[in-house]
């Protein structure tokens, strides 16, 4: 999924002023930051607002979580509840996990997206598009398939114990606030897809063949594993949740991709 990166110049063709005049295509399209900056700005911050308006009524949730169990139950993956429990034998590790799961998706994510239009502005256009439609359809998901995490299962289900816990209240971090205010603030079953998988697997794929060094390619494809195993190690996700963020990210690269080609025909 990578493309031949043409050295991209300033509106002005000197480096000096490449912040403050954009940056120039190979087809003449300029691209200012402050406007990717704006535009980025305002696309997260819809995410953020009609995520928080998309809850779903509990036993909506609960009953897909109950289906989605029986999935991996069928496919023989279902082992969060192992992994969960193996994890909280090491409070350092959950403790880790917690400040990784919470911490580390928007800089990376975001520093990626800078990283691309500095240094690799002709690829730019298409991954800041499959980022975008990403967005979009994780929203998609999450209006039609509300998806009760793990966590929630003991606290929200129907009475039956599944031995699942939050481990931002078990072992809290410093911004952890109470459960019940959360729940008031955000959508407790944006779940499917992982959203948290789905940009990792961006990040690694927008930067692995785009760089030579190969300890920055080894962190790029460890990335995307070590968010599989926090996501389900706090509780926050299942597995499917993680091939649900990677059918996302697979179907908006096609998307963003057939636009790219649309606008090179116009451009040529």
């Amino acid at each position: 999924m990578s493309e031949p990166d043409v050295a991209a110049t300033t509106a002005t063709g000197t480096s000096e002023h490449r912040w403050r005049k954009g940056r120039v295509l190979s087809d003449g399209t300029v691209l200012h930051w402050w406007k990717q900056v704006i535009a980025v700005l305002i696309v997260y911050g819809l995410f953020e607002l009609v995520r928080s308006r998309l809850v779903s009524a509990a036993d909506v949730a609960f009953d897909h979580a109950l289906r989605v169990i029986d999935w991996q139950q069928a496919l023989g993956i279902n082992h969060e509840l192992a992994i969960q429990q193996w994890t909280l034998n090491w409070t350092p590790l959950i403790v880790a996990s917690n400040y990784f799961y919470a911490t580390t998706y928007l800089p990376i994510t975001f520093g990626t997206l800078v990283w691309l239009y500095r240094a690799r502005t002709e690829a730019y256009l298409l991954w800041r598009n499959t980022l975008g439609l990403m967005t979009v359809l994780g929203l998609v998901g999450f209006a039609f398939f509300p998806l009760m995490p793990p966590r929630l299962l003991d606290v929200l289900g129907d009475g039956r114990p599944f031995g699942f816990v939050d481990t931002l209240i078990e072992h809290p971090t410093f911004w952890t606030v109470d459960a019940e205010a959360t729940r008031t603030v955000s959508n407790p079953f944006a779940a499917m897809p992982s959203l948290h998988c789905a940009w990792a697997i961006w990040v690694a794929c927008a930067v692995y063949p785009r760089v030579s060094s190969n300890v920055i390619r080894v962190l790029a494809v460890v990335y995307p594993a070590v968010t599989v195993y926090t996501v389900v190690a706090t509780g926050n996700h299942y597995f499917l949740d993680a091939v649900g963020g990677l059918i996302v990210f697979v179907v908006a690269y096609v998307l963003a991709s057939g636009i790219a080609s649309v606008r090179r025909r116009r451009t040529s």
